[in-house]
């Protein structure tokens, strides 16, 4: 039975919470510089960190991960490692044997796709640059609901044989349709679906309508590690693979996605969270890669981290204000 959430008042949070600013090593879905904000809890640390567009409400849910983390716990993790993939964001080809570099052991790269000003030319250089740096490697796609109907056929045709294509169009029955399209064309490209998911009111529609093989799962976006448990097994049941991901995660928010992956049926396909060498600092020292698995085992964040990351006074007033709404969508 999933424990009840404690949705503490604003003033009960306000010395428990740190805001910090990481800078990144290269933009990656539009973000130079992630903030979030960390909650020092009594069953361990929370981090809330919703992108700054989503709406109160959207972001209510993600708090309600972090305040899972903060005052409930995260469950036992069953594994002592978790297989995870390179993830590559839109870069030019000739830097990606560099990004590789940081990833040792990995299997599976995830290359980020439809880059604003971007075209497919440059995506499907820099899947090839992929290949020829790892070859034999297995390459996923992340498109971020960029992609018509049309122009996801096209991608997946000239970007070559791909383990998943994620979230490559906007609505759950343009990803039935691609599903559709790409088996009549004798492809075995699969169909993820990430925002079709954690972005939306039923994010069980996806398997209803077959729309998907894959479900792609992050904690914080579904509310937490045992929320994301719980539709895990219904997407399992429903014949369709899970892959946990991170949100862009600080380390501690990464303890939660660890925990999520290490909890699933195993063998598991790598997991997406390998995601702190994108930062250039994080509030914790970076887990060390071996063999393309990370320590599922905790960390927490350093003082001196957290000093030296802290955001501004007036993003700190900005996070803060934000606390406040989003705790009263909870209460």
């Amino acid at each position: 039975m999933t424990p009840m959430i404690p949705v503490p008042s604003l003033d009960d949070l306000l010395d428990r919470t740190h805001v910090v600013a990481l800078p990144m090593r290269a933009r990656f879905r539009g973000v130079t510089t992630r903030e979030a904000l960390l909650i020092e809890g009594p069953r361990g640390w929370g981090e809330w960190a919703p992108f700054v567009e989503y709406s109160d409400e959207e972001a209510a849910t993600w708090l309600a991960g972090a305040l899972e983390s903060a005052f409930v716990g995260l469950p036992p993790a069953t594994q002592d490692f978790v297989e995870v993939n390179a993830t590559i964001p839109a870069v030019e080809p000739r830097l990606v044997p560099e990004l590789l570099a940081r990833y040792p052991g990995c299997r599976t790269v995830k290359v980020k796709v439809v880059e604003k000003g971007q075209g497919l030319g440059e995506d499907v250089a820099r899947v090839e640059a992929v290949r020829e740096a790892c070859p034999g490697v297995r390459i996923r796609v992340d498109a971020n609901r960029g992609w018509a109907l049309n122009q996801a056929v096209e991608a997946a045709c000239r970007l070559g044989p791909l383990d998943y294509m994620e979230q490559p169009c906007a609505t759950v029955e343009e990803l039935a349709a691609l599903r559709g399209a790409l088996r009549e064309k004798g492809l075995a490209t699969r169909v993820a679906a990430d925002e079709s998911i954690r972005r939306a009111r039923d994010p069980y529609r996806v398997a209803e309508l077959r729309a998907a093989d894959v479900a792609v799962l992050k904690v914080a976006p579904l509310g937490g590690v045992r929320r994301l448990l719980e539709i895990a097994r219904h997407m399992g049941e429903c014949e369709m693979s899970v892959t946990v991901a991170s949100a862009l995660d600080t380390a501690v928010g990464m303890n939660a996605g660890l925990v999520a992956a290490a909890s699933l049926p195993q063998p598991q396909a790598p997991a997406g969270l390998a995601t702190q060498s994108l930062f250039v600092e994080d509030v914790a020292a970076p887990r060390r890669l071996v063999d393309g698995r990370l320590s599922t085992a905790a960390v927490v964040p350093g003082e001196a981290r957290l000093r030296g990351l802290a955001a501004s006074a007036e993003r700190r007033r900005w996070w803060i204000e934000r606390l406040g709404r989003c705790l009263d969508h909870l209460h």
